[in-house]
């Protein structure tokens, strides 16, 4: 196994002054050793992950980090900078960065390795040291964990403190942590937690749940605890194993910078008799540290999520079905979905035939469309248990034609069904059978009672209802839908808003008409815009854009004409201010065009390649080139109007000269 990092990977006198000159200074030493064979592809990959959340620690520390098809070899290289870099760190700018590469394929070995570095540098000898070292290949060594002289002080013996502490019985802990990428916060925020515990005498085990997979907390150390900690990006695994206890529910960041308060947090819970843990009472994150899945305290951003958990696993059965249905309907035309079945009638020789099969497997994955909504949506709001009762609420929608509506409604009434009986104290030996019989048994008929008796009619008058109002828009009324679905579309780029236009959109699939066929094209169309938006504007004003800009244009044509509006979001990021406005001005052009020129899609994703399958397939990609030209036209002027009070552009490592209106 090549070594993490050598000599060659060391630089101690980093003279780069922004966060993207010190990850292009670095990756150029991993180029340099045939660590990383595509520069420009390796540097966009940091600036996404970048872009998720900023990588800067307290104490002076950045670590810029990502998975990358780029990477031939786990590496690391350091840099240590004397005037201080920012990477977004609450305390200020990083004077030690770690720029750490990970093969898309990172075996175990190697992350443990990435794992072991990110809990040394929450101690203070090792990065006193690292700033304290002369010669690159000490630090190089140091990194990896090698003996090396002490360049600073011994901590003071702590003997009789921790002696004291263990006269009386400790605290208990156990905690979770995991992030998105799942190489160093999660490792880091373990490490921090610990420390903290061992400084307050409390006893804290920890369950690392990364990249490398994860190690289960034994059942026996989870049922002595006092007081769970889960600090989390993505969803914590196995939820249901903390049950009964108090929960700390954060980001990962918070475990990095104030596990103290996590650990006072906790004890607080636990001295009030506090439970909950599967859901559990969910607590905010700190405010831009991101917080695991469903955790917020209002309760607006909690229903946002537990919707965009349903759409989330919906639209992977919409997509298949969908662009399996456009097909059939491309190869045996709209009468092929009135064709005999396939298991009564196949010829292998009949394009007919194969017409007909794969539009009947794409209506058997549409069949799951309103399940598995309703479904994820409950376990969006109480885990696993409720998604008995949120695919059986899901299932009756369906049967009482409450459609897609009643989906949303059937999976909310689930999981505030589970979330109530959980509620609900019992004895501890049927703590086992509740969450496998006993919830989900209670839980189903009290959502089928719901939407067979009580909701579920009224639910299915609304649906037709709507579906008739879409099937009667003409005209002005047509066009302001279209307007505010682009600017839905284009607003947070794949975030929620586009997610409930889109779902608005694919809702109408289930059972389509004339008016939700152009909702979808105007939907799809819109979405479009921006990455081809950012893609053209890269195109003809290079100079206003920095060179990392300019390679992630040339990937936006590709995102854009695939429907990938997310392809937009590193410019957005960058400059929201002139840029999100821009885009959503150019949506809002091209979904008010496709409307007005009564363009309909039956594929739910596809982008340009589906465009055979598109009503009116001219006018839609005349829709669409004008919006990518508005918006395009406004970023270009709103950076160029920059440029009167700043002469130069924003560099980025070599990005180019003065920009020129």
């Amino acid at each position: 196994m090549s070594e993490l990092i050598t000599a060659e990977l060391v630089d101690l006198d980093l003279s780069a002054e922004t966060k993207s000159a010190a990850a292009r200074s670095l990756a150029e030493l991993m180029v340099a050793a045939g660590r990383v064979t595509d520069l420009d592809g390796f540097l966009t990959d940091v600036a996404a992950r970048e872009a998720q959340m900023p990588t800067g620690l307290d104490g002076g520390i950045g670590i810029p980090h990502c998975r990358s098809e780029h990477v031939t070899v786990p590496t690391l290289a350091f840099g240590r900078s004397t005037r201080g870099i920012g990477f977004g760190a609450a305390d200020g700018p990083a004077d030690l960065i770690f720029l750490i590469a990970a093969p898309a394929g990172a075996d175990d070995d190697h992350l443990t390795i990435l794992s072991g570095l990110a809990r040394r540098l929450m101690d203070p000898g090792f990065t006193g040291a690292l700033r304290a070292e002369g010669a690159p290949g000490a630090a190089a060594a140091r990194i990896r964990g090698e003996e090396v002289p002490a360049a600073v002080p011994e901590p003071e013996d702590t003997t009789a403190a921790d002696t004291e502490r263990e006269a009386a019985e400790p605290f208990r802990i156990v905690a979770v942590t995991s992030c998105p990428t799942g190489i160093a916060h999660t490792y880091m925020a373990a490490e921090s937690l610990q420390a903290a515990a061992r400084a307050q005498g409390v006893v804290l085990d920890v369950e690392t749940q990364g990249s490398a997979g994860f190690d289960r907390l034994d059942p026996a150390v989870i049922a002595a605890a006092d007081a769970v900690i889960w600090a989390h990006d993505v969803d914590v695994r196995e939820k249901a194993r903390f049950d009964g206890k108090p929960v700390v529910d954060t980001g990962v960041k918070a475990g990095i910078n104030r596990p103290s308060e996590l650990i006072a947090e906790a004890r607080h819970k636990a001295e009030r008799g506090e439970t909950g843990g599967i859901p559990g009472e969910r607590h905010a994150p700190d405010a831009g540290t991101g917080g695991g899945p469903g955790t917020s305290g209002h309760f607006g951003v909690r229903l946002r999520t537990y919707l965009m958990s349903g759409v989330s696993y919906m639209v992977p059965f919409v997509a298949a079905g969908g662009l399996l249905i456009a097909l059939s309907f491309a190869i045996g035309g709209y009468e092929i979905a009135s064709a005999k079945s396939v298991a009564d009638h196949f010829v292998w020789g009949e394009a007919a035939s194969w017409a007909a099969l794969l539009n009947q497997i794409g209506s058997a994955a549409f069949g799951f469309l309103v399940p598995v909504l309703a479904g994820y949506i409950a376990y969006g709001m109480a885990d696993r248990p409720a998604l008995v009762p949120g695919f059986v609420g899901g299932a009756i929608a369906l049967t009482v034609d409450a459609g897609f509506l009643g989906g949303l409604v059937a999976g909310l009434l689930a999981g505030a069904a589970v979330m109530a009986i959980q509620r609900v104290k019992v004895h501890p030996t049927l703590r086992g059978i509740m969450p496998v019989l006993v919830i989900p048994l209670l839980a189903s008929i009290a959502v089928g009672f719901l939407m067979y008796i009580v909701v579920g009619k009224p639910i299915a008058s609304l649906q037709n209802a709507l579906t008739d109002w879409l099937n009667g828009l003409s005209g002005s009324n047509a066009v302001i839908l279209g307007i505010v679905l682009g600017l839905m579309m284009c607003f947070d780029m794949g975030g929620p808003l586009n997610k409930v236009a889109y779902a608005f959109a694919v809702g109408g699939l289930a059972d389509p008409t004339p008016g939700s066929l152009k909702v979808m094209a105007a939907v799809m169309a819109a979405g479009m815009v921006p990455p081809l938006a950012m893609a053209l504007a890269t195109t003809v004003r290079r100079r206003l854009f920095t060179r990392t800009e300019q390679e992630n244009g040339r990937a936006a044509w590709v995102l854009g004409a695939s429907f990938i509006t997310e392809g937009a979001i590193p410019f957005a990021a960058a400059d929201p201010l002139r840029v999100i406005p821009s885009v959503m001005a150019g949506g809002a052009v091209t979904g008010a065009l496709s409307m007005a020129f009564g363009c309909t899609l039956r594929a739910p994703h596809g982008g340009v390649f589906v465009v055979p399958l598109i009503g009116e397939p001219l006018l839609y990609l005349l829709a669409i080139a004008a919006g990518t030209a508005v918006s395009a036209a406004l970023v270009v002027a709103f950076k160029g109007t920059r440029r009167d009070s700043d002469a130069t552009a924003p560099t980025d490592e070599g990005a180019g000269a003065p920009v020129t209106a």
